[in-house]
């Protein structure tokens, strides 16, 4: 057949088809393709108690509001069932702000962008994504129910961490220490 073609393109001592990609140079005997920097683990400084409960309610402020505009709409549109309509659309928004601003590269609810902290992998030290900050919104259900003794764990944890932060494998740090994009 014209135009060199052989049955494995790029296969080891033979050069790829005219046409396909020659396999990325490999670091090391086999190891994985050089790749920029990693993000280093995070060893830095914490966030303290005070920023975290503070950029915590206001969070909470600000879904307690959209939440609160919700339920009137829906009131006034759907009568006494958009009350329960109201409460999934309410989770669902909760969800949603924490999955996507904390999972998301910065790390920042408004709340914690606000006070300058942020939310990164424990031990890459980058963004925790989507799936995990997910987990660590829920987990917060368990850090709430012993008298929010799962809040108050972080106070006397070596690193600072709460069980919602242990769960998801995160620590909540201060964002001039560990700059966005880092």
């Amino acid at each position: 057949m014209e135009g060199g073609y052989q049955s494995q393109p790029g296969a080891q001592g033979q050069p790829a088809a005219q046409g396909q990609p020659s396999a990325p140079a490999q670091a090391g005997h086999g190891g994985p393709p050089a790749t920029a920097a990693q993000p280093e683990a995070a060893v830095g400084p914490r966030a303290g108690f005070g920023k975290r409960l503070l950029a915590a309610l206001l969070d909470g402020v600000l879904l307690f509001i959209v939440g609160a505009i919700l339920r009137a709409i829906l009131a006034v549109v759907l009568g006494d069932s958009g009350a329960a309509l109201a409460n999934v659309l309410g989770i669902a928004i909760g969800i949603a702000y924490y999955g996507t601003l904390e999972g998301g590269e910065r790390g920042q609810t408004l709340g914690k962008r606000a006070l300058g902290i942020r939310v990164i992998d424990f031990n890459a030290g980058g963004p925790i994504g989507f799936g995990r900050a997910i987990i660590r919104y829920l987990a917060r259900i368990l850090s709430a129910i012993p008298l929010f003794l799962g809040y108050f764990w972080m106070l006397w944890d070596s690193q600072s961490q709460t069980w919602h932060d242990k769960l998801s494998t995160a620590v909540v740090v201060p964002e001039s220490a560990y700059p966005i994009g880092r």
